[in-house]
């Protein structure tokens, strides 16, 4: 069998896998960097979303926080200010009643000091000799060391003898007008004692039995939804008594199942008077007093 020997040279392949070798870490080389830079840009993408996002956040954040303290600080000037009108108003109020009140003080410190004063000169008019004595003599008898007539305690006969008269005339003089005011109080105690009885009425004197006419009102209504009837006696307070008044009750209460009810449309002319006066002086509005005075036109009722 035949043998055949080649030599093949692979020097050139070899210088072409170097050069692809070298090219290969020329690549491997930029791959890295493109990796390193790449692994740098997404880090500074990421930080600068991170702060984008971060700022964003917080600027929300504080634009709502600063909204909501605008709105409060809105409504916290509105409260304020509704505060100050309020104490103004309330201030107002203060001043005005202070000013009425010094006036309705001034007004009835006046009246009263009148009242007063006017009670005063009645009081004493009551009683002029005792209260003249109680306030005039009396002081002139406690201070009479003032009003008699001093003496000298060195001075001649006829001086003391002089003197002596002079002052027992003062002394006369003064029990006299003593005398006269006793007799003039008593003069005119004993009148008014007589005038008080001739005005006051004695009991013992007036026994005898006398007929007087006294109005009374009765009155049948309901006062409830049961439609029960119920009869009300209503007496005059003017000269009765307690027992008179419960004794004209009684008898009425008797005699109210013998009463007969007459229809009566118009009211009584008197009747009508006094209802209208009561509305015209009535503190009610317009409405309620011509809806009163349509129900009492419109009314019918009875009499006995």
């Amino acid at each position: 069998m035949a043998t055949f020997n080649y030599t093949v040279d692979t020097k050139p392949m070899a210088e072409e896998i170097k050069s692809v070798s070298r090219h290969v870490n020329v690549t491997t080389g930029a791959v890295v960097a493109m990796q390193t830079a790449v692994i740098l840009a997404e880090e500074k993408a990421a930080d600068h979303v991170c702060n984008n996002v971060n700022k964003g956040f917080y600027s929300l954040i504080r634009s709502q926080i600063s909204q909501k303290m605008a709105k409060l600080q809105s409504d916290v000037d509105s409260h304020l200010m509704q505060l100050v009108q309020q104490k103004n108003a309330l201030l107002s109020i203060k001043i005005r009643m202070q000013r009425d009140y010094n006036m309705i003080a001034g007004r009835y410190g006046k009246l009263f000091n009148g009242l007063n004063a006017n009670l005063k000169q009645r009081v004493f008019a009551l009683d002029k000799p005792t209260i003249d004595f109680a306030i005039k003599e009396v002081d002139k008898v406690s201070n009479r060391a003032k009003y008699l007539t001093a003496t000298f305690p060195i001075s001649q006969l006829e001086s003391i003898s002089l003197s002596q008269r002079i002052v027992s005339s003062n002394i006369k003089n003064r029990a006299l007008n003593v005398i006269n005011s006793m007799r003039s109080f008593l003069f005119e105690m004993n009148a008014q004692k007589k005038l008080t009885d001739q005005i006051l009425i004695n009991d013992n004197r007036y026994t005898g039995t006398a007929t007087i006419y006294i109005p009374v009102v009765i009155c049948e209504c309901n006062r409830d939804k049961t439609d029960s009837k119920n009869f009300e006696v209503i007496i005059s307070d003017a000269e009765l008594d307690n027992f008179s008044k419960a004794a004209i009750q009684n008898t009425a209460y008797a005699e109210i199942n013998q009463v007969e009810w007459l229809q009566k449309t118009t009211p009584n002319s008197e009747i009508n008077s006094e209802f209208s006066k009561l509305i015209s002086s009535s503190a009610k509005s317009q409405r309620v007093k011509d809806l009163a005075q349509q129900l009492f036109q419109s009314n019918n009722y009875q009499t006995i």
